[in-house]
């Protein structure tokens, strides 16, 4: 029974060492997009650099003078309550003559 696998598995060796110049990569061009697997990518131009800091310095002033100016929309628009000034009934403990009964 094996003798009888054994043409089939040399013909299948052989067809592999024939085309072995085919079993490369073909080349795909996606576009602008450098590809960098195992190297370094290219460096990025100074140009992205400075247009992030920009950016990011605009962001940055924008968050900061609207928390300068327009601070309720953190805090809150109205004064926190002083709980000191609460009473009890107020904050919902019950009278002590009505807990010894």
């Amino acid at each position: 029974m094996l003798l009888s696998r054994v043409p089939v598995a040399l013909r299948a060796f052989s067809g592999l060492s024939k085309h072995k110049t085919q079993l490369k990569q073909s080349v795909r061009y996606s576009g602008d997009l450098v590809w960098a697997y195992r190297t370094p990518p290219p460096r990025t131009d100074k140009k992205f650099y400075v247009m992030g800091e920009v950016a990011q310095g605009f962001m940055w002033w924008w968050i900061f003078w609207h928390l300068w100016t327009e601070p309720d929309h953190i805090l809150g628009e109205f004064e926190y309550p002083d709980a000191r000034k609460w009473t009890d009934a107020e904050l919902g403990i019950p009278d002590e003559l009505e807990v010894d009964e």
